[in-house]
């Protein structure tokens, strides 16, 4: 379901969320934005996360740098550009000048990938409470936007996060571990995780980042 929006501010995004809400803009080129409440909802379990052993060996030693609120504003920009298969965004003026605010506010946060000083990719997102909801996420180099996904479960997990909202079930996101719950299960859980605090930590040592997934590898699957 999808209502159009009226005059939207940061703190009306916050409420909506808060609601199980979230806004989403028609195009690149759409003026309009419209909130949505799937009856199908997308989350990736923090505790059942899938890291491939592959993909945890790309972590550690494929040489990319990482960061986390250093330059919010370029990843959304990485988020809305087109890429293969995806021509357009949802992502418009708008919605750009909305999370730049949140993030200004201590709201939204992200995490910046690089090679040799370049932004290669990353992600965003927003957070209240225990909940981190995933906005969108861009690569420029392949595995980029993947490493930027452990490294924001890493601090998910260490922070006492209890709940990650993926929005939509993707089949890129279903093989980490990413499930579709129906409408009232979502909030039922999302609740629960309003009501418990967590901390962002855009700081991660390497030893802290090794430890983190080398546990996720232990609880995990053997591929």
């Amino acid at each position: 379901m999808s209502r159009p929006s009226a005059v939207i501010t940061p703190e009306l995004v916050l409420r909506a969320y808060a609601a199980g809400l979230f806004p989403m803009a028609e195009g690149r080129r759409s003026s309009r934005l419209f909130w949505l409440d799937p009856e199908q909802r997308g989350i990736l379990p923090l505790d059942h996360f899938h890291l491939p052993r592959r993909l945890a060996r790309t972590v550690n030693n494929a040489g990319f740098q990482v960061k986390a609120d250093q330059d919010f504003s370029s990843v959304v920009q990485g988020c809305a550009e087109p890429a293969p298969g995806r021509e357009d965004s949802w992502i418009n003026p708008e919605v750009e000048r909305l999370f730049n605010s949140l993030h200004y506010l201590g709201h939204a946060h992200s995490i910046e990938v690089y090679r040799d000083g370049l932004l290669v990719g990353g992600l965003y997102g927003v957070r209240i409470g225990s909940a981190f909801f995933g906005e969108s996420m861009f690569s420029r180099e392949r595995e980029a936007s993947k490493v930027a996904l452990v490294h924001l479960v890493v601090r998910l997990r260490r922070g006492g996060f209890t709940l990650l909202d993926t929005q939509f079930l993707t089949a890129h996101l279903r093989q980490f571990g990413a499930i579709e719950i129906p409408q009232a299960d979502y909030k039922a859980r999302l609740g629960l995780a309003l009501r418990t605090l967590a901390r962002w930590e855009p700081d991660l040592t390497s030893a802290a980042l090794s430890e983190e997934v080398a546990a996720i590898r232990s609880s995990g699957s053997d591929d």
